[in-house]
């Protein structure tokens, strides 16, 4: 249960603490923040509305703690963050159970959830100690002009203070892809989890302070976006962000000022299906990628263009599939669960609603109850519809008909987006040449949209982000690079 055994100190009467120098405190504001559960629409958790003043001391604790940890020896990193994957994964039946009632993910996929980011957890600690076991070694007599009178030795340094801000819809396994790489890499870490998945971040960080990590090491700090989010963003502490969102992220870089940013920040993933594509795979990439978790993932398949000469073959099959997707609560592994919240509900109502007045074919009967909304397949879907390019986060797909692959990838690339997106066909040679041409960070070919492995590069262009993530980038995103050089009185060179 969640809230009670090894985690019983995290919760104060119905109010969950938040974790600073190495305990679990309330906040003296006095306030707390409750959160909505999605299916039953009443308030299930509440956490402490932190401070301005309890960030400062946050930040004060994070910067002494991080001196010291920079000086912890690689394999004693590692060790420690072995040590916190496996307390993770011993304890992913309540932190499941948070996942279930904060944002309604299926209990299956929730669990999932849990193992996966101990998995990457353990995976960040062995790569770290590879990476960061190397440095490299330059002599002088390669650049033009030099004897060899100069030996220059190179090395990963720690950044500092790394402040991670995780997303609702993996609000464990998109922190400790953040966290993983900070700490190995001897940084410290502050967590801003997201208001909905809150509660299970903070399991999660119980975890890692099981482990025996220093106290002020890592710190989640809850509360109010519009008390504490910029803040924490803009605080002079920070020496680095890695964020997960939406357009909260455009506002964090315009004002983030000389810092190191990692930003993911959403897609409209395009699916393109040529015509000698094989419709049951396609069929059945569209109904994982495009409805699994309700399709709130920056990774869904997010609109269709598919050929017309096999359009209606195509809608035919996934209509049959959407018609057995169960739609219902999270507890009983529903493949269609509420949405996060009421406003996200309305937002994806707003765009069936425009869609269907300017003449959508509606392939299923739209229909909602509360934040349960269920699978919607809009086909003959025009550009000028808002569900063209805007990203719904819901279980409602677009499917628009195209005359030529031209055509598809002029729609793919005239979005201000560019995560992933996807190509079906058969001919590797006409995949590759869409491949390079679709201007998003991955492109699947003959697969759904996923970030993943965790090990993969997982980045995006234009509007969906900053940088790359995946286990490897992540870490040297938070290093820099130090060199030293020798100086020698007479020119050397080694003779073998």
């Amino acid at each position: 249960m969640a809230g009670t055994g090894v985690f019983a100190e995290i919760l104060d009467g119905e109010v969950y603490k938040y974790y600073s120098d190495g305990e679990w405190k309330k906040s003296s504001s006095g306030k707390t923040v409750a959160i909505i559960n999605p299916t039953t629409r009443k308030t299930q958790y509440k956490v402490q509305a932190c401070t301005q003043e309890e960030v400062n001391k946050v930040m004060e604790s994070a910067k002494m703690a991080q001196k010291s940890w920079a000086k912890t020896p690689l394999w004693k990193r590692a060790e420690l963050l072995h040590k916190a994957a496996a307390i993770l994964k011993e304890h992913k039946a309540p932190i499941a159970e948070c996942l279930v009632k904060e944002i309604a993910k299926p209990a299956k996929d929730a669990i999932t959830e849990v193992v996966r980011s101990g998995d990457l957890v353990s995976y960040t600690a062995e790569e770290g100690v590879r990476i960061l076991g190397e440095g490299k070694f330059l002599v002088s007599d390669s650049f033009p002009g030099n004897e060899r009178t100069k030996y220059c030795l190179t090395s990963k340094i720690p950044l500092g203070v790394v402040l991670a801000i995780p997303p609702f819809n993996y609000p464990v396994n998109l922190a400790v892809s953040k966290i993983a790489p900070a700490l190995i890499a001897g940084n410290s870490l502050v967590l801003k989890p997201p208001t909905q998945g809150a509660v299970s971040a903070l399991h999660m960080v119980h975890c890692f302070h099981l482990a025996g990590f220093p106290k002020g090491l890592i710190s989640c700090i809850t509360g109010k976006g519009s008390e504490i989010g910029d803040f924490l963003t803009l605080h002079p502490g920070v020496n680095c962000i890695s964020f997960t969102g939406g357009d909260t992220g455009i506002a964090i870089s315009k004002k983030a000022g000389m810092i190191p940013l990692q930003m993911e920040l959403g897609g409209k993933d395009a699916c393109i299906v040529l015509e000698d594509a094989d419709l049951d795979l396609v069929a059945a990439n569209i109904i994982k990628g495009g409805f699994s978790y309700s399709g709130q993932r920056c990774t869904a398949v997010k609109v269709v263009l598919v050929m017309e000469s096999v359009a209606d073959e195509l809608v035919e099959k996934v209509k049959a599939k959407v018609a057995k997707l169960t739609v219902g609560p999270p507890e009983i592994d529903c493949d269609i669960t509420p949405v996060v919240s009421e406003s996200s509900a309305n937002f994806i109502e707003g765009l069936v609603m425009d869609a269907r007045e300017k003449g959508a074919t509606f392939c299923q009967e739209y229909k909602r109850e509360g934040n349960l909304i269920w699978p919607l397949l809009l086909d003959n879907v025009r550009p000028d519809m808002r569900i063209a390019w805007e990203e719904p986060f819901g279980p409602v797909l677009p499917v628009i008909r195209i005359n030529s692959i031209e055509e598809g990838i002029h729609h793919c690339n005239a979005s201000n987006f560019g995560l992933q997106g996807c190509v079906f066909t058969k001919d590797i040679n006409k995949a590759v040449l869409i491949s390079d041409a679709m201007e998003t960070g991955t492109v699947q070919i003959n697969s759904a949209p996923a970030r993943g492995p965790d090990h993969f590069p997982f980045q995006g262009l234009k509007d969906s982000g900053i940088g790359s993530q995946g286990i490897t980038n992540s870490i040297n995103m938070m290093t820099k690079i130090k060199t030293t050089v020798i100086n020698l009185p007479t020119p050397s060179y080694t003779m073998g």
